[in-house]
């Protein structure tokens, strides 16, 4: 049963999103300046090399010296024998070395298989199988996860780093810190694994072919979460990521029309570069435009990640809805100036408008929510960044792109029906790898993406999403989204963090379970239930209400609802 009144128009009829265009978006992108994401990477590191592009730990690495670096990986991997097109792994964390072996990899002409360093050694194994990896860079925290599956496994190359290798003289006291006082490098052995120092020097030695990649070859393999299945590999062309970084661009140069824009623009990056969101928003977008991003090696400690958000005055901030929320539940951050933030990007998971407004009131610097998926490159839609308002929605679609909104048996819906959000766009990937099946079943015969996401879209082009399609919860026939109930919950004071989920009920269904951590102690379940009930029709309030110190999360951040479930 539809439970959002609707207005009887066809989105279809034109793209009605774009009367709600900032004045400089055009609805069409222009040809792409660059043929290949390497070429990008020549011209930036000639324009802005005197630059900060990254820095980590207080060691500043600059283009030039990025340029010099990233040509010794790629050297490296040419003189090992590997082929255009070949796969290249890559497990670390938001480390110097990260961007370095990247942009190696993709200059040399080779594909990057962003890998998520805390993989099991199943899932592991699964990726580097699936994607017929040659070689991998590895962190040696991580390593001994890499020797449990080397032997079934196609890897020929095992590169090893350690975290302290790109900082200088402060590099030795970092390794020392991590390996002996903090014991974070669990012991591992791979005999015929080389040391990271030992390729650059290597590679210093050697000649370096620049690659004639084309717009329509393979730039990375990035593996979906998993969540909705096995994980399989997205693949993102050289032209799904150059199209992704034009239409961001003009999206982010739409908030300087109204105010003055910084010579050089600085990041944070606290997300982690093998997460899409992050790949692009923060490494591709501050190397289009030259500006510095500063990387967070571990996120959840956040007196750290505050202390570096001060020193360096920063600008840009991709987030998402746990990482805000955390940071103002924090002392330190309470009691730091934000006037330098210019814009603050939410994605990855629904952003809360309680934890919005907070966020507007403690800095002065709005969220902007987007939305995008690993197979969107990643963006798909924002919200305006010039209106400081909160929407409550995931915005608009860029540039070039099409939205519509179509039900089980793809037909479009009319504006306010709910239904999945599918997507066609020049950021859409060129299918999974290896995968025709899957592909098959993600787009509709017309080529849009199916996202898996359910949402509507309104009169002026904004689009709501109301939850992923196996989240959403059947009440005695009515249909429950969890991001309502966990909004309508989050709104309480007392409450720190929330998910809901369906659970079996012999009456009706399914019932509504929710899960929280309190931010007062003295918060009750009785508090709760008069909250929900105030705020929500009585189907959609929770049945059961369960207390937790923490909830299930991923690596980036996200509430795993599926860990909540009865299994």
């Amino acid at each position: 049963m539809n439970q959002v009144p609707h207005t009887p128009l066809n989105p279809t009829a034109g793209k009605v999103w774009l009367a709600s265009y900032p004045p400089i978006v055009p609805a069409e992108l222009p040809p792409l300046a660059h043929r290949s994401l390497g070429h990008l990477f020549d011209e930036s590191c000639q324009r802005f090399a005197n630059r900060t592009a990254f820095s980590s730990m207080g060691k500043a690495m600059t283009f030039r010296q990025l340029d010099e670096e990233s040509r010794r990986i790629g050297a490296w991997l040419q003189a090992q024998g590997l082929s255009k097109g070949d796969r290249v792994a890559v497990m670390m964390p938001n480390i110097l070395q990260n961007p370095v072996v990247v942009y190696g990899i993709l200059r040399a002409g080779f594909v990057v298989v962003n890998v998520n360093p805390l993989y099991t050694p199943r899932e592991l194994e699964h990726q580097l199988n699936d994607s017929g990896a040659k070689t991998i860079f590895v962190l040696e925290n991580f390593a001994h996860t890499v020797a449990q599956v080397l032997p079934r496994t196609s890897l020929k190359h095992v590169v090893v780093t350690a975290m302290g290798d790109m900082l200088g003289l402060k590099g030795h006291v970092v390794n020392l810190v991590v390996r002996r006082v903090k014991k974070l490098v669990p012991a591992w052995s791979i005999p015929s694994a080389v040391s990271f120092k030992s390729v650059l020097a290597a590679g210093a030695r050697s000649e370096f072919k620049p690659a004639d990649c084309g717009l329509d070859d393979v730039a990375f393999l990035q593996y979906t979460g998993g969540t909705t299945g096995i994980s399989k590999g997205a693949m993102l062309t050289h032209r799904n990521l150059l199209s992704n970084k034009d239409q961001m661009a003009y999206w982010l140069e739409s908030a300087f029309l109204r105010r003055e824009r910084p010579e050089v623009l600085t990041f944070l990056c606290a997300l982690p570069l093998y997460h899409i969101f992050a790949l692009t928003v923060n490494s591709l977008m501050g190397m289009a435009i030259g500006a510095h991003n500063v990387l967070i090696a571990n996120p959840r400690d956040l007196p750290a990640l505050v202390k570096e958000m001060d020193q360096h005055k920063i600008h840009i901030f991709p987030g998402l809805n746990t990482l805000f929320n955390a940071l103002m539940n924090t002392e330190e951050f309470k009691k730091i100036n934000h006037s330098s933030l210019l814009m603050v990007f939410g994605g990855g998971m629904a952003v809360q408008r309680p934890v919005a407004e907070r966020w507007y009131k403690m800095t002065g610097c709005p969220i902007t929510e987007g939305y995008g998926l690993s197979e969107t490159a990643p963006v798909a839609t924002v919200n305006r960044i010039d209106i400081p308002e909160f929407t409550g929605t995931i915005g608009l679609p860029v540039s070039s792109t099409d939205v519509t909104i179509r039900d089980e048996d793809d037909n479009v819906l009319v504006f306010g029906e709910v239904g999945e959000i599918c997507i066609r766009g020049p950021q859409v990937m060129a299918g999974y790898w290896n995968r025709a099946d899957e592909t098959a079943k993600a787009m509709t015969l017309d080529g849009y993406f199916r996202s898996g996401d359910m949402g509507f879209m309104d009169e002026r082009g904004y689009i709501k999403i109301v939850d992923r399609k196996k989240d959403m919860i059947l009440v005695s026939g009515f249909n429950v989204y969890p991001n309502e109930v966990e909004e309508v919950a989050a709104s309480h004071p007392g409450v720190l963090e929330c998910a809901a989920v369906g659970i079996p009920d012999e009456h009706s269904g399914e019932a509504v379970k929710l899960f929280v951590v309190k931010k007062d102690p003295a918060l009750t379940e009785a508090d709760l239930r008069a909250h929900c009930a105030e705020n929500l029709t009585n189907y959609k309030r929770p049945r059961y209400i369960e207390f937790r110190t923490e909830l299930p999360k991923s690596n980036v951040g996200k509430i795993l609802r599926r860990e909540l479930r009865p299994k």
